[in-house]
């Protein structure tokens, strides 16, 4: 499975519905949204009517990343809001066992997020549990940074890790993601490639949607 994720954090929110559209024309296989509470992250995106208004305009899958404090008040907003994926933070949760059960139980995928610097080793015993892993190749709360070099080798170690529990679990991969890294990051194991800048900001959104999956292909 490899597939691209837009993330609508880095659309024209003026002009949504003709973006989502456009990038569903161009091959997208979900949208990534963003979503920031200006505490556990320094920025403030939106929330569950945002998700639940995009829903109504799209089929693909919705992709929620909680870059929330207390996520466990808000994941069963978000499921009912139309999220098709729901991932957390690592770092933003005390009880992450039952917290990835508690995403599961909405019907949603879970999935478990860790910061550049926090080692995959913390995942040992959630693997099993958890659908897919985000790494982060940024620090989280804003779009356009420059991704961490370091992220490839951490997602090959990962990937390692998965072979060797023998799960299920697949790999996303979030921050300065464009063309000439993808096949790269493909290469070392990832799965999901969330896309921004890379897509939204290109001349050509589609073409470079339609690069990215011949290279990863």
């Amino acid at each position: 499975m490899k597939l691209i994720a837009p993330s609508v954090l880095s659309a024209d929110f003026s002009q949504i519905a003709s973006q989502i559209e456009m990038i569903t024309d161009a091959g997208a296989d979900l949208l990534h949204l963003d979503v920031m509470d200006g505490h556990f992250v320094p920025n403030i995106t939106f929330g569950p009517k945002m998700v639940a208004d995009i829903r109504k305009l799209t089929k693909l899958t919705l992709d929620v990343h909680l870059m929330i404090s207390e996520p466990e008040k808000y994941v069963n907003e978000f499921a009912k809001a139309g999220a098709d994926w729901i991932s957390v933070h690592h770092e933003a949760s005390k009880h992450l066992n039952r917290l990835v059960n508690q995403i599961k139980d909405t019907g949603a995928k879970a999935g478990v997020v860790l910061n550049p610097a926090t080692s995959v080793d913390v995942l040992e015993e959630i693997l099993p549990y958890a659908d897919f892993i985000l790494l982060m190749s940024v620090n989280p709360g804003f779009g356009g940074q420059k991704f961490i070099t370091t992220s490839t080798a951490k997602a090959k170690k990962l990937s390692a890790m998965i072979k060797e529990q023998n799960t299920k679990t697949f790999i996303e991969m979030d921050g300065g993601i464009g063309i000439e890294n993808i096949k790269m990051l493909s290469d070392a194991g990832v799965n999901v490639f969330v896309a921004g800048n890379a897509v939204f900001g290109s001349a050509d959104p589609a073409e470079t949607i339609t690069k990215m999956k011949k290279l990863i292909a």
